[in-house]
């Protein structure tokens, strides 16, 4: 299954990098999964959305050939990043890559909350007319104290959210699954 995560956050020690690298890993024989580089793509420009340059054709073409999209955001001021919503611009417009698509969320912060209002909000994105995306239903991964729950080389070692992750995996899955079967 070809899953494409895209991460809010540019920052290098990133800990919603780590979180979408630990997913890479972690499910590998269930999911192959890219991290494209949003910081490669140039502010949305309405003006050059019919010629839009090569990386940004090439992010919307991953997204349109990947079976499912993962979103792995932070919180910023109670919302997602802005690197996350160019890249979610750029998805809107003209081919729609993401309509139809089945999306899961997740996404972990040094506060108590999780990204509970980054992901509330992501949820409204998601749901607008030009994104259009599947986003699943039920399961949240909102990861709080997140600087206690990674080691130094980058492995999950809270055992708790370790199982609520393979939960919310294992959901996400099977939605995958049963969306694309209704589809052909």
């Amino acid at each position: 299954m070809k899953i494409v995560a895209l991460v809010g956050s540019i920052r290098h020690a990133s800990y919603n990098r780590k979180l979408a690298e630990y997913v890479k890993k972690r499910y590998a024989e269930q999911m192959d999964v890219t991290i494209p580089a949003l910081q490669d793509l140039p502010f949305y420009d309405q003006d050059i959305e019919l010629e839009a340059p090569d990386n940004v054709k090439a992010f919307k073409q991953a997204v349109l050939d990947a079976d499912g999209v993962i979103f792995v955001t932070p919180e910023y001021n109670h919302s997602i990043s802005g690197v996350l919503e160019n890249a979610i611009d750029w998805l809107s417009r003209v081919e729609h890559p993401l309509k139809g698509k089945p999306v899961m969320i997740l996404g972990a912060t040094m506060g108590p909350l999780g990204t509970v209002r980054a992901q509330g909000h992501l949820r409204q994105i998601l749901d607008s007319p030009g994104v259009a995306a599947l986003t699943m239903p039920g399961d949240e991964f909102l990861m709080g104290t997140v600087q206690n729950k990674f080691d130094n080389v980058g492995q999950l070692t809270d055992q708790a959210s370790i199982d609520w992750l393979d939960h919310c995996v294992q959901d996400y899955l099977k939605f995958v699954q049963q969306l694309n079967t209704v589809k052909e």
